[in-house]
């Protein structure tokens, strides 16, 4: 029997899923070990275990701060456990014992947010890179959610593949609304997550409006927190007076599965993904995923997307266009996207972690 400690301060953030799930299927498959997850203070019951091994403790330190490096230090080493897993890479450099740490991708590093100061940006970005190379090279093992993150990694900071290991996540069935969401618009695309640069939000708005010559009735559906991001999006499509696009903000998960259930496509124009779960969720309800072709996205959804070149908006533009077009290729891309979600388990993501848990706890 060992004492595990979760680092799931990002537990309510946008890759608190893959924490969250994790969580609920290590209850589920490891009755021996005893566990004790960290939570921010504002966090301390948005999750609740229902299994005796497990606990739930307060960490309140803040990420890429001096707290998280000297406090947080201090409290893992009178915790006393005998292997953290970092479910991201921020963490405390000088913490020497066993730990796992997963790297869901290198955006921090390899791109920049408009809605970020610039300095202060770019500083960070100094000090990331200090941090993730420090982290990846002192950590027991890696954990990444895709092949592309694990030779991005390697390439970023030398770390030889076999001290990492790729554990695919997945995507979950909600029940949907049964009140239609109030939209404007019967055929829509949609898009969900961060509008930040890299997502490439700017552009996928510039080739819908391209597309309303042909489908004048065409909306642009983007959900998500309306953060600075996504403000800065929403003003450049007012200032160039663009048509048919909504914000719905944040949108629970019975609402997000009508929104999925009943799209004309979902959109995925993103330059860098680690994963790119938002997509499979979309095949899960049956919407055809028209995808960037850029780093991880071809490995995760294979052939049950179509793709297009995110740099170019004409590209977008007319591999939509070609989509809206053909409802042969729709039913097939439709009925692809199932096929490619059944590859996916959370379960086996979580067996495949506990596996690492015990390779590293024999070292």
């Amino acid at each position: 029997m060992s004492h595990i400690a979760i680092d799931a301060r990002i537990i309510n953030s946008s890759t608190g899923r893959y924490v969250e799930r994790l969580l609920h299927y290590l209850q589920q498959i490891d009755h021996t070990n005893n566990y004790t997850v960290l939570v921010r203070k504002k966090d301390k019951n948005y999750w609740q275990p229902t299994a005796a091994n497990f606990t739930v403790k307060v960490a309140d330190f803040d990420n890429y701060s001096f707290a998280e490096q000297f406090g947080f230090n201090k409290f893992l080493k009178q915790l006393r456990p005998d292997l953290v897993h970092f479910c991201m890479p921020q963490q405390p450099i000088l913490y020497h014992g066993r730990k796992v740490t997963t790297f869901h991708d290198l955006t921090l590093v390899r791109t920049y947010n408009s809605d970020k100061n610039w300095l202060i940006y770019h500083a960070k970005q100094v000090v990331g890179k200090f941090v993730f190379k420090r982290v990846a090279r002192s950590n027991d093992h890696i954990i990444t959610p895709s092949k592309f993150t694990r030779q991005d990694l390697h390439d970023f900071a030398g770390i030889p593949l076999d001290k990492m290991t790729v554990t695919y996540e997945s995507a979950d069935i909600t029940p949907a609304s049964p009140k239609a969401y109030k939209l404007p618009y019967k055929k829509y695309l949609l898009y969900v997550g961060q509008q930040s640069d890299y997502k490439n939000i700017k552009r996928l708005g510039d080739a819908h409006q391209k597309l309303l010559t042909k489908y004048p009735d065409l909306g642009l559906v983007l959900v998500g927190n309306k953060n600075a991001s996504a403000k800065l999006n929403e003003r450049y499509f007012k200032e160039k007076k663009y048509k048919n696009i909504t914000y719905t903000g944040f949108a629970d998960d019975t609402e997000l599965s009508w929104l999925y259930s009943h799209a004309a496509a979902y959109v995925f124009p993103s330059l860098m993904e680690g994963f790119g779960l938002p997509g499979l969720e979309a095949m899960n309800y049956g919407a055809p995923v028209i995808s960037s072709n850029t780093t991880c996205l071809p490995e995760v959804y294979g052939d049950a997307a179509i793709y297009f070149n995110p740099n170019d908006t004409n590209n977008i533009a007319g591999t939509i266009d070609h989509l809206l077009s053909d409802d042969k290729l729709r039913a097939d891309l439709i009925k692809k996207g199932y096929q490619q979600v059944k590859k996916y388990s959370w379960h086996r993501m979580a067996e495949q972690t506990l596996a690492i848990y015990e390779h590293v706890l024999r070292k």
